[in-house]
């Protein structure tokens, strides 16, 4: 019976396993490798990273950290998760395991434009999903933001702070025609086109237009939204909000007892200091539970 099992090897189950284990409590983390963190070209808002830091290296010195207090990191995924006569068990596939408490930190996943090089794109900074991030970078470039919501439009308008040169890029069935007026307003381009007009090229962005020219763009975000790994949560019947995102209380507890979550999945922030944070919360008072209960 373990004390505390985390689901999640990203910078919020990563900084919770530390936690814990500088409150002597060497923990068990379950890693099924999809952490989001890993597609970071380059992070210049995450403090004491003056010079900026890759995502991978991130990862790699917060897993060090981790191991050097004591943590034991298994590679695989919980396939299901129970609660059960005060504990939960759950289910890796090929074994069992039994914990106390269960934090969850299994993130999101972003939904990239269906694009031929997205993922490649990403990697390289030309495709960004986080304007917080590296808007910032973005100063005085040509910048095109592509989605067909709401959540594009505030993107969109977001990024005026960085760029006088910023367009949103609609690439809905059913346009809506008081969007380009609003966006008007905010001296903000607004282009109607289909995702096969769009061309991801080495530099840039391209977009062919129905006229046989073209436009470029320096850097283009993705306002497609993303979905909470919250299957394990449902499973347990957890509370969520409107965005499918986990609701918990000041302690990072969930509505499920026992059961705690940090980062992503919690909140639409998605900041590395953010999901760090609330871990660090959520691993004081669960060791705090703990240590009261012995």
């Amino acid at each position: 019976m373990h004390d505390i099992v985390i689901i999640g090897a990203g910078p919020a189950g990563l900084t919770a396993a530390t936690y814990f284990g500088r409150f002597l409590r060497p923990t068990l983390l379950i890693d099924s490798g999809v952490s989001r963190a890993r597609w970071i070209p380059e992070s210049h808002n995450i403090p004491g990273f003056p010079q900026g830091i890759v995502g991978q290296q991130l990862l790699v010195s917060l897993r060090e950290q981790a191991v050097k207090y004591g943590t034991t990191i298994q590679n695989g995924e919980v396939h299901d998760i129970k609660s059960q006569d005060g504990h939960f068990e759950l289910n890796l596939g090929t074994e069992q395991v039994s914990s106390r408490y269960v934090m969850l930190a299994t993130g999101v996943k972003d939904h990239l434009p269906n694009l031929r090089g997205a993922d490649e794109a990403l990697m390289r900074s030309l495709l960004r999903v986080c304007p917080i991030c590296d808007g910032y970078e973005s100063r005085g470039k040509r910048i095109a933001v592509i989605g067909n919501s709401d959540r594009a439009e505030g993107e969109a308008q977001f990024l005026k702070t960085y760029s006088d040169r910023v367009a949103l890029i609609d690439i809905s069935k059913f346009p809506d025609p008081a969007r380009r007026r609003r966006l008007d307003a905010h001296a903000i381009e607004y282009l109607e086109a289909k995702l096969e007009d769009l061309l991801i090229e080495e530099n840039d962005l391209r977009l062919l237009q129905a006229n046989g020219e073209s436009r470029t763009f320096d850097y283009f975000y993705t306002a497609l939204g993303c979905s909470p790994r919250n299957k394990l949560a449902a499973a347990l019947g957890t509370q969520f909000d409107k965005n499918q995102a986990l609701i918990v209380d000041a302690h990072q507890q969930t509505s499920v007892e026992r059961l705690y979550a940090a980062g992503d999945m919690v909140r639409g922030l998605n900041q590395v200091v953010v999901a760090a944070a609330e871990a660090a919360i959520a691993a004081t008072a669960i060791h705090n539970r703990l240590r009261n209960a012995s």
